[in-house]
């Protein structure tokens, strides 16, 4: 029987196993609803991703792309972080385009992924990465986001909770308070 590591102490005798233990995650919350449906800051990271993956699509500069979205909510300094975890996902598909009317299945797992790592839920966020990106580099976007998500913090941001939003059927509104 082979074992695979996916976390430090986190061991599955096999990849069957490994992707049952992502069963129990929400079905993501933000899936198929409407950008402007969603709170302030998942819109706005929302936006970022996708100017950064049409940059990337169209062979500019991905990173100054997003700019402009986070500049809206005073939060220019989460560029980098968000760059390098997108980076690390390698130019993750299944982004849309900034006229796509509903969140994409792509969009929403990478949202839920950036709402656990704030949220200090590390090694479900680090299962919901796995989905993205093969393990190195899954552990790597993890870093990013986590970085991400204090940069946030700082600025009085928190994404909404996943497990919550999945259970309650609406959306909170992103503000600490």
């Amino acid at each position: 029987m082979r074992s695979v590591l996916i976390w430090p102490k986190l061991v599955f005798r096999d990849a069957q196993e490994a992707e049952m233990a992502t069963q129990g995650l929400p079905s993501w919350p933000w899936l198929g609803i409407a950008p402007e449906e969603l709170p302030e800051p998942e819109a706005v990271l929302l936006e970022a991703i996708r100017r950064w993956s049409e940059a990337a699509r169209q062979g500019g500069s991905p990173a100054m792309a997003m700019q402009a979205p986070l500049a809206t909510l005073g939060i220019g300094a989460a560029r980098d972080d968000l760059d390098k975890a997108l980076r690390q996902l390698g130019a993750p598909c299944g982004m849309g385009c900034l006229l796509s009317p509903r969140v994409l299945p792509g969009e929403a797992t990478l949202l839920l992924a950036l709402a656990l790592a704030q949220r200090g839920s590390r090694r479900e966020a680090l299962a919901i990465f796995l989905r993205l990106a093969p393990t190195p580099r899954a552990g790597a976007a993890l870093a990013a986001a986590v970085a991400l998500g204090q940069v946030l913090r700082h600025a009085g941001l928190r994404l909404t909770h996943p497990m919550r939003r999945a259970t309650a059927g609406h959306a909170g509104r992103g503000r600490m308070g």
